[in-house]
């Protein structure tokens, strides 16, 4: 049985793949910052979306959030008409690791926003996956209610810290880290942000595909900040995102 479906999906992959709905990797204009796109099939009636094979590193959102796509004389003139993060207090990273590893911390609006700007240079439709489109994807690549959980960065093998991404095998659909190693933003089915997965500070038994929890109090907690920051949260660096792509 289990041979059975992934010779399905290999076959509903090759389809979208002969409509033009293949794997690909786009790039950030004017870097050499690149990143991998899956798609995820539908269901019936329904369009297509891909979704990142990883979660968005520090090396996609730094671009953004650190000004990098501006030239030099561009950010001396202050030049620069798009909505971007402060500067937290402190190292964003929290000195887990930083190229190759999950951006971690930011706010949902955060994340929202990088999808924004990221369409406006890339040309493309990129946002956050919906709770259904997450879900989706996760189900696609064979990471239903019996994962392994050996196989996914959660408090009993993390060491306390994210890992860079891709260092577990990926899932029947070729994605990375889809449980565990970050939780990731998603929109609710009623609007609101929720993340998704679990994460590396999460107990085994708490990263899984039926891991869903909203923002707490406890995430912005040592803000210094009044009001708090809308683009980081200082206590947690457990939270990351994926994006994905409309046709």
């Amino acid at each position: 049985m289990l041979m059975r479906s992934k010779i399905s999906l290999l076959l509903l992959i090759a389809s979208l793949a002969a409509r033009g709905q293949a794997a690909y990797r786009d790039s950030i204009p004017g870097t050499l910052v690149a990143f991998d796109m899956i798609p995820v099939p539908p269901p019936p009636g329904d369009r297509p979306i891909w979704i990142g094979k990883t979660e968005v590193t520090w090396d996609e959102f730094d671009v953004w959030a650190v000004r990098l796509d501006l030239t030099p004389a561009q950010q001396a003139a202050g030049v620069d008409a798009t909505a971007r993060p402060s500067r937290p207090y402190g190292a964003p990273d929290r000195g887990f690791g930083h190229h190759g590893y999950p951006a971690i911390g930011m706010t949902y609006e955060a994340a929202r926003t990088y999808c924004a700007w990221l369409s406006a240079k890339t040309g493309k439709r990129y946002r956050l996956p919906t709770d259904a489109e997450w879900t989706r994807a996760l189900d696609a690549g064979g990471g239903g209610a019996d994962a392994d959980t050996t196989h996914v960065w959660h408090a009993g093998n993390s060491g306390g810290k994210p890992h860079a991404v891709a260092t577990r095998a990926p899932d029947a659909l070729g994605l990375h880290d889809m449980l565990g190693n970050v939780a990731e933003w998603v929109t609710g089915p009623d609007g609101q942000p929720l993340v998704r997965g679990g994460s590396w500070a999460d107990p085994p038994a708490s990263v899984g595909p039926g891991a869903r929890a909203r923002q707490a109090p406890a995430w912005n907690e040592t803000d210094p900040q009044f009001p708090k920051s809308r683009w980081w949260l200082a206590d947690a660096p457990f939270v990351g995102f994926r994006v994905v792509r409309e046709p």
